[in-house]
């Protein structure tokens, strides 16, 4: 058996400023957004360079997911209840790490160099708590 995490729901409050933000500050690359009339949502996908379905490395997308009711809205920006909820792996964390600083992410803990490799901790948009993380090559 052969299985694999295809999607994770982020709930936003808006599309278009989450589109902004990943595309935007995080280099993420706009897999669909696709509008569906009998629900009044979008299906809007983004995933990090190197990792949209389709391309070589395959990988994980974010759905964003626009809270449609009181009770999803609270959860905006604490979908792991102020924990990591989130890692973002790199092949080169300086590089990322400078280019997020220039775009204006929060860290919220600077780069730690640890037995398993470089790590940071950021805030997303709304707050939820993101690792960028290079692993160390095994030995």
């Amino acid at each position: 058996m052969k299985q694999s995490l295809m999607h994770i729901a982020l709930v936003v409050r808006d599309y278009d400023e989450a589109i902004a933000f990943y595309t935007g500050k995080l280099n993420f690359t706009l897999v669909e957004d696709t509008f569906q009339p009998e629900q009044d949502k979008r299906w809007v996908l983004v995933a990090p360079p190197g990792g949209s379905p389709g391309s070589a490395s395959g990988g994980c997308c974010l759905l964003l997911a626009r809270a449609s009711k009181p009770e999803q809205e609270a959860f905006i920006g604490n979908q792991a209840g102020g924990r990591v909820f989130l890692f973002l792996q790199t092949d080169d964390f300086w590089r990322d790490y400078r280019q997020m600083q220039e775009r204006g992410i929060e860290f919220v803990r600077e780069p730690l160099e640890a037995s398993y490799g470089t790590v940071a901790v950021f805030k997303d948009l709304y707050g939820n708590l993101w690792d960028l993380v290079q692993m160390k090559s095994p030995q």
